[in-house]
């Protein structure tokens, strides 16, 4: 239970980020927040680290927040989804990660393997 208030709280706060980036109103205290996603593990999306020196993994999507882990070069990653955030050498894209803890990594040093990250 308490992982699934954490991702709560992540994927709230991921989706409040995406509205921000995206000019949107946050929800209303009408909408439903009973649903929270509680993936199995085969809707996760995988990529590898491509970072020179490994991948500091962040609380929030922009490198000024917490470092909460860190990826190896050449690591695969389990990805959850795709948010804007801070631009990174010219990608603004950050994927949520799902490997032990709930961390974002830059999209610019994750290669995709397989298809694209849905968006959170």
């Amino acid at each position: 239970m308490a992982l699934r208030r954490s991702l709560s709280r992540v994927v709230m706060s991921a989706a409040a980020t995406a509205l921000l980036f995206a000019g949107a109103a946050p929800a209303t205290a009408g909408d439903d927040h009973h649903h929270h996603p509680s993936p199995p593990s085969e809707q996760f999306y995988q990529g590898r680290v491509t970072a020179p020196g490994g991948l500091r993994l962040h609380t929030s999507p922009t490198t000024g927040s917490e470092v909460i882990g860190f990826a190896p070069r050449g690591s695969v990653v389990d990805i959850f989804c795709k948010a804007p955030g801070e631009t990174v050498d010219g990608n603004p894209l950050w994927y949520l990660l799902a490997d032990g803890t709930w961390a974002w990594g830059p999209a610019r040093y994750i290669k995709n393997i397989g298809p694209a990250p849905r968006w959170c």
